[in-house]
């Protein structure tokens, strides 16, 4: 790949994250539109977990491949073609006339968008060359995803109100159109010096185990946890886990690099990935419900109440990545997993009638939890792994962070269906703060598992796997 100039490199890298902000806020937008798609659909709430996951899970389950794909057949052009499909989705999801078809067009999306975060942030890792110029690139990127998603309510809320549903996904063409343009002129092309191997075996895999547990979790309640379908998802799932573990370490150039888990921080970012987005996803479906259905506010409304938890994503996710570069990991992890527990806790005591204040402070101490949480995560993902790799190692970090995304809001509905007592709008409080008190699991995980992977031990094994090469 050629040397560039440093305003280049900041240039490949703000078309970069303008390409990512859309599909991170694809993830979080549809969020405050829920509402209305029930209304307009008559939609269940499983249905309207699927038209989240749907598009979490697609992404969850290719991102890997992309990666890997991007590396050998170029980076670049895998990068044009997933905004090229992300625009098309987005325009047929706009046009939907069932929710069902509404939930097709979310896989198209997403198969686009699976073409993007890993391919991007391989692009990053090979533009910015010097370690520390790199983490501090790696932080802005970190920021963008979050603040995307933390500001997806925000958007949505405007856009629902002022102009319907639909435009939240419209929105997304122009966007793509125009980083289409800006790639093709700006972003130089580059490959791994050794292309990996296809592994189509460890795709499918990869399918079979994320799609039987998403699709167990969610139909679970109403097809019956002793059917023989949801025994037989869960049972596929961990048959297809266990098979891919075994399979993969006998690969020599596997989907799911098994010896990247070697690094306690790798592996610990990857475990850190899927709880702090469980906890994001889960707010987020949680608090929307909440918002409008229960409080009676409108999208607008609803997402200027969430606006601080944006502001606090903006603040600190720059600082977060400064403090990666210069201090390490560990102090942006123990003020995640922190934050995250408290504002859990903070959201399990929420009634009908909860002051505005109390809220704006849960959301507060929830946004700087999340802030500080993507540029370790990264950071990790790619540190002490080949260059050649990238694409792969980023795959993986942006694969766990769907994971958690699929996951939350999969556990989120169904521990909320199955607590409802009576209508949706009188039964949602009690029925939710077991919900809370996973997000605030979530966070506690986080902070022990950022003490662990940031330990003289874990910093061990990241060093003899750079090593052993």
């Amino acid at each position: 790949m050629e040397e560039l100039t440093r305003g280049r490199r900041l240039l490949v890298l703000a078309i970069c994250c303008s390409s990512l902000f859309i599909v991170g806020l694809d993830s979080t937008i549809v969020n405050l539109a829920l509402p209305a798609i029930r209304s307009e659909f008559g939609a269940t709430v499983a249905k309207l977990q699927w038209t989240i996951d749907a598009y979490t899970l697609v992404l969850a389950s290719l991102l890997m491949v992309s990666g890997s794909t991007a590396d050998r057949v170029g980076r670049r052009r895998t990068f044009q073609v997933g905004l090229v499909l992300f625009g098309i989705g987005s325009l047929l999801c706009g046009v939907a006339s069932t929710v069902d078809l509404l939930i097709a067009f979310r896989v198209l999306q997403a198969v686009g968008g699976s073409m993007l975060n890993p391919v991007a942030m391989s692009i990053i890792t090979n533009t910015f060359t010097d370690p520390r110029e790199r983490a501090q690139a790696i932080g802005v990127w970190g920021g963008v995803v979050g603040l995307s998603m933390a500001v997806g309510p925000v958007v949505g809320g405007s856009l629902v109100d002022a102009a319907g549903w639909r435009f939240i996904f419209w929105i997304n063409v122009p966007v793509a159109v125009a980083a289409v343009l800006m790639t093709a002129f700006f972003v130089p092309e580059s490959r791994a010096a050794v292309p990996r191997r296809m592994d189509p075996v460890g795709q499918v895999l990869v399918v079979l185990l994320l799609g039987g547990l998403t699709y167990g979790i969610i139909e679970g309640r109403s097809a019956g946890w002793g059917s023989p379908l949801i025994i037989g998802c869960f049972v596929v799932c961990v048959l297809a886990l266990v098979t891919l573990v075994h399979y993969e370490r006998r690969r020599e150039q596997p989907l799911l690099e098994p010896r990247f888990f070697r690094s306690a921080p790798f592996s610990g970012a990857t475990l850190i990935a899927v709880c702090g987005f469980s906890a994001l996803s889960a707010f987020l479906f949680l608090n929307s419900l909440y918002l409008q259905s229960v409080r009676g506010f409108t999208a607008l409304h609803a997402g200027l109440l969430t606006l601080p938890m944006a502001a606090m994503t903006v603040v600190f996710a720059p600082v977060s990545g400064w403090l990666v570069g210069h201090r390490g990991p560990r102090i942006p992890l123990v003020v995640a997993g922190s934050m995250l527990t408290v504002s859990g806790l903070l959201l399990s005591f929420l009634t009908a009638t909860t002051a505005t204040v109390y809220l704006l402070i849960a959301y507060l101490v929830f946004g700087l939890g999340f802030g500080v949480l993507n540029a370790p995560i990264t950071n990790a993902a790619v540190s002490g792994m080949p260059r050649a790799q990238a694409g792969v190692a980023a795959a993986i970090a942006s694969t766990s962070r769907q994971v958690g995304a699929s996951l939350g809001v999969a556990v989120a509905g169904t521990v909320l269906t199955a607590r409802l007592v009576g209508s949706f709008e009188t039964g949602f409080v009690s029925a939710a703060k077991l919900c809370w008190y996973i997000i605030a699991g979530c966070g506690a995980l986080v902070l022990v598992l950022g003490l662990i992977t940031t330990s003289r031990w874990a910093r061990r094994t990241a060093e003899d796997l750079v090593r052993a090469g």
